[in-house]
């Protein structure tokens, strides 16, 4: 199966009806860490969780980013840990001007006094289920993060 490099998420929903409809929630993580937007718009691929050794369900997979080809499972907890340091660009600026990173599955990093663009190496001060702030700990990267 080709997995188009626009894919912004992946997480595991259940197919319900109401009222004559079908639909799937959108967990408020992706939300919350700024993969999805609310009331954007999203082209969504359902994969079966089922496969020809088991049984059928209604259980579904929308999917929506790269970093997420091939795995079909929830994740337990964020994917960085307090005191680790990571290699990222900036890709944003949030409200309070603050620099945003983002690293597997779309895990939001905060890093102050950053700009778009900066390729930093980063330590991880605080971490959240939905995001984490850091602090730069080297600014002179160069080349890819």
């Amino acid at each position: 199966m080709d997995i188009s490099e626009t894919l912004q998420t992946l997480y595991t929903a259940t197919v319900e009806q109401d009222d004559g409809t079908y639909q799937i929630t959108v967990p408020d993580r992706e939300i919350a860490t700024g993969t999805l937007s609310e009331g954007e718009t999203y082209r969504v691929a359902l994969i079966s969780t089922s496969t020809p050794d088991t049984e059928a369900t209604d259980t579904t997979e929308v999917t929506q980013s790269a970093d997420h080809a091939g795995q079909q499972h929830e994740y337990d907890g964020p994917p960085v840990e307090e005191g680790e340091q990571r290699d990222v660009e900036i890709e944003n600026l949030g409200d309070q001007g603050d620099g945003i990173a983002k690293v597997e599955r779309g895990y939001v990093v905060i890093v102050p006094e950053t700009s778009v663009g900066d390729r930093v190496t980063v330590e991880m001060q605080q971490v959240r289920e939905n995001v984490a702030f850091a602090d730069v700990v080297d600014d002179t990267l160069h080349g890819e993060v």
